[in-house]
């Protein structure tokens, strides 16, 4: 299954289309990245060995060294920004892109939340001794090297960086080229403050300067690379998927859900709506679309309604709704099939009128990506009923869409969201960077 991920804007990491055959990249780029490739599997064995303690110090540093960069950080940005506007990037994606001296500043106490975390290497799942004697533990290990492809956000530069250095991972970056400038300076600054702490540089690198056929070259980079992780726009997805040899865990688009029940508290109802779509319209985890019980077709929806129009949210209506805005006086737009599909990135969204529960979730089972759908409900049978019949990544009761992230989970900050189910599900975090390995500690024993 491919699904879209936090960006609809084609990366310049995709090719002609979905169809058209990956062409052979430049030898030379073939080789800087499988040289760059190597070098993080090397790292990576070395992380494997690092104490907490030595893998927290190096952290600590690259967040004192992120802001005594902060200049040079915002004044990369800033030639971002103003490339971006130039090339008529969208305002939402511009939000993503911006990088100013708070933001910075967050950057550096999101390294220092995920600091505060505890070290998932080394855990036991879970063990046993068998008849015979023998102990078994199952034990988290390190991935090894990761392989992240994104798009237009340098916050997630350092938020993989940190998350793949505390679980023990190198990290292969690719981050195209609307943050080249911002990447450059942070990726830089992070192998800085690794270096001077004593673990490798190489732990974090880039491909950024070798462009798209080094993303081809990274994926399919099997043995060097141990999982690709691609944020970004259908194409980039679509790419990944079909290329990659390596394997892949798929971040998914953010096409959100907001059921309101007959039972809801309305009041409450009105400002979760309201913070699930218009608190930060441009990122995955705000809703797209409201679903409202017929009950409240005539009171309640056109308070509801009127309340997103005052917010500046603009409204593409089923009929039942349409008739609610018109009993005020709003202006709605017929909702289409591409309506109830659409991750808008912005103040827009899709409004129906349901007779049930049930009914809501058939239409969530047809147009959810997968992500996070939220049902607003005092009625137990309710919620028991959507919680479990909702396939999708997070499932929220009376709260807001906008909770599915890693650090308001506290994870710390996230790889992505993925929306698939092998491995991780949801905000991936440190624990979702480990693989296992079996321990069968014995003395002496022979299998007869």
């Amino acid at each position: 299954m491919t699904l879209l991920a936090d960006s609809a804007t084609p990366s310049d990491a995709t090719t002609a289309g979905a169809g058209t055959p990956a062409a052979a990249p430049d030898p030379a780029v073939a080789e800087a990245v499988l040289a760059t490739c190597r070098a993080a599997k090397e790292a990576s064995r070395a992380l494997r060995l690092a104490s907490r303690a030595d893998k927290d110090a190096a952290l600590l540093a690259v967040a004192a060294a992120i802001e005594a960069a902060t200049e040079r950080v915002v004044a990369a940005n800033a030639e971002d920004l103003a490339r971006g506007e130039a090339e008529g990037t969208s305002a939402s994606l511009l939000d993503r892109l911006r990088l100013d001296a708070p933001r910075v500043a967050a950057l550096a106490a999101a390294v220092r939340d995920v600091v505060a975390l505890p070290d998932p290497v080394g855990e036991v799942v879970r063990g046993s001794t068998l008849p015979n004697g023998l102990r078994l533990r199952q034990v988290r290990v390190p991935m090894g090297v990761l392989g992240v492809v994104y798009e237009a956000r340098p916050n997630v530069t350092v938020d993989v960086a940190v998350l793949a250095l505390k679980s023990g991972n190198a990290v292969v970056l690719r981050g195209g080229s609307a943050a080249r400038s911002s990447n450059a300076v942070l990726v830089e600054v992070i192998r800085d403050a690794l270096a001077a702490s004593g673990l490798p540089a190489d732990a974090v690198t880039t491909i950024d300067e070798h462009g798209r056929d080094g993303v081809g070259v990274l994926l399919t980079a099997r043995g060097l690379v141990d999982l690709l992780v691609p944020r970004g726009g259908a194409d980039l997805i679509q790419r990944v998927v079909r290329e990659a040899t390596v394997p892949v865990i798929e971040t998914g688009v953010g096409n959100c859900h907001v059921y309101v029940d007959a039972s809801a508290d309305l009041e409450q109802a009105v400002e979760i709506v309201l913070n699930a779509k218009v608190s930060r319209p441009s990122v995955c985890n705000a809703a797209e679309t409201v679903l409202v019980h017929s009950a409240l077709a005539t009171d309640f929806l056109p308070t509801l309604l009127g309340a997103l129009d005052a917010a500046g949210v603009t409204l593409h209506a089923d009929a039942t709704a349409a008739r609610a805005a018109e009993s005020v006086g709003l202006a709605v737009q017929p909702v289409t099939d591409a309506d109830w599909a659409a991750e808008y990135h912005g103040l827009e969204i899709a409004v129906g009128v349901v007779d049930s529960v049930e009914e809501a979730v058939a239409h969530i089972a047809r147009w959810s990506s997968a992500h996070t759908e939220a049902v607003l409900a005092t009625d137990v049978r309710v919620t028991d009923y959507f919680t479990a019949a909702v396939d999708s990544a997070v499932v929220a009761v009376n709260a807001s869409t906008r909770f599915t992230d890693g650090g308001e989970f506290g994870l710390g900050a996230e790889v992505g969201i993925s929306t698939q189910k092998l491995h991780a599900r949801g905000p991936m975090g440190l624990g979702e960077l480990t693989t296992t390995t079996w321990h069968v500690l014995g003395a002496g024993h022979v299998r007869v």
